[in-house]
């Protein structure tokens, strides 16, 4: 297990680049079992979640070359299915959220996937009802071993239907469009997500040859093909890391530089920290954020209300932002009710932020009222566990503005969602020391 050991309160200042999207890649990377020829994929973040994901489909079979630094190609000629049934992918699979997309592929192609119960994330209910009432509407076959928890369906010939998706899964979408473009026949799905990662999926899979109408809406249109071929492709920055930056720069009233954005998939991402307070300048495809000297004050409603920023999928806010949204508003000027629709148990790590000064009240599991310090007093120094990804990132900001040394311990969940943190945190002048 690793800590992390924080000197807060110094001002930071340079640029930083944002690693490739961890959620796209999730599903970038399952697509690879859809053909047997060869594909390339670029800015692939070197984090724990991918790596996994990566070292999974190896021992599926799939002929994985590194051609620098985050540029693979997956050969995937040669899948070895017993793997699926084997006490090693049970383990492996386990291990993973992710690692749920790899079910379509194979159920596609091949005609069965099995998956282990998924880990990742404790931050509430996920559940998989979407994903595998999508494969059975398409005529797979299911089947739940409730004693291990091993899921599968299995079908002879996947066949083209209409389909209204319980909720907008991000993940849930992917994977049934990926067993779609090889099903016979026509599949529609309303209530789809939208977001930019998995119109980036559909845009690689009609680069290989199949054919998806619809992407960037609601309604995607699929009409099945034969066969896919290779394709390269480029992954988009990560949004979510983008927004941690911003919340960092405010917190820490320092001047930074996020390089390549990619500004037209951000979404409403801009504007929420805007509604913050936060000076947000667009300097070509970069994002300029200026030293906040005078703190930052949180805009009401025109009537004068409280501001309320709450998750909703896509074009909405994305929910891995929210954590960040609150420990900002620890230091505004004004309040902000933070309502986490999505997960309940995302809220739970504003003890820790209490604990260090924070005045911030848990209405519910799904709502927190945040009332700003406007820096009037610091949070204070302390040591603490990360629980998820986005509530580790959240944290290690908090210690960074904090006065005195903080320490964070299980920050390998922090390892699972970014890239040499601490290495690119200390390269803009963050004092953290990464300690075994």
């Amino acid at each position: 297990m690793s800590t992390f050991k924080i000197e807060g309160g110094h001002q930071l200042k340079g640029s930083i680049q944002p690693q490739g999207a961890k959620n796209e890649a999730l599903q970038i990377l399952c697509a690879v079992l859809l053909s047997p020829e060869k594909i390339t994929i670029h800015n692939i973040p070197d984090i724990i979640d991918v790596n996994k994901l990566i070292s999974l489909l190896d021992k599926l079979g799939v002929r994985i070359e590194k051609l620098a630094k985050g540029s693979y190609t997956f050969h995937a000629n040669s899948v070895n299915l017993e793997y699926l049934e084997s006490a090693e992918f049970r383990e492996d699979g386990s291990g993973l959220r992710g690692s749920i997309m790899i079910v379509g592929p194979l159920l596609a192609r091949f005609g069965k996937g099995y998956i282990p119960k998924p880990g990742g994330d404790k931050i509430g209910r996920r559940r998989l009802d979407t994903h595998f009432e999508g494969f059975i509407k398409l005529g797979a076959k299911f089947r739940y071993n409730r004693e291990d928890h091993f899921y599968g369906v299995e079908a002879d010939k996947l066949h083209g239907t209409y389909m209204l998706l319980d909720e907008a899964s991000v993940t849930g979408t992917a994977n049934i469009v990926m067993a779609a473009v090889l099903a016979e026949g026509t599949t529609t799905i309303y209530n789809a997500a939208c977001e930019p990662y998995l119109q980036q999926l559909c845009k690689m899979l009609n680069r290989m040859g199949a054919n998806i109408k619809g992407v960037g809406s609601n309604m995607l249109i699929i009409e099945g093909v034969d066969a896919l071929a290779g394709t390269e492709h480029t992954m988009l920055p990560d949004m979510i890391e983008i927004g941690s930056w911003i919340g960092l720069a405010a917190m820490t009233k320092s001047e930074l530089t996020i390089k390549n954005v990619s500004w037209d998939d951000l979404g409403q991402i801009p504007d929420v920290f805007r509604k913050l307070g936060i000076t947000i300048e667009r300097r070509g495809d970069d994002i300029y954020i200026p030293e906040h000297r005078n703190g930052y004050e949180i805009q009401n409603y025109i009537d004068g209300s409280i501001l309320t920023v709450a998750d909703a999928p896509w074009p909405g806010f994305t929910p891995d932002l929210l954590s960040i949204v609150l420990v900002i508003a620890t230091q505004a000027r004004g309040s902000v009710l933070v309502h986490q629709k999505m997960f309940e148990s995302r809220l739970f790590f504003v003890d820790k932020l209490i604990d260090m000064g924070a005045k911030i009240i848990l209405c519910d599991p799904h709502r927190a009222t945040v009332i700003g310090h406007d820096f009037e007093s610091s949070l204070k120094s302390t040591t603490m566990t990360s629980p998820d990804i986005r509530a580790g990132i959240s944290l290690l900001i908090a210690a960074l503005s904090a006065k005195g040394t903080s320490i964070i311990h299980n920050i390998e969940q922090i390892d699972r969602g970014y890239e040499n943190i601490d290495e690119r945190l200390r390269a803009i002048g963050a004092k953290i020391e990464r300690v075994q």
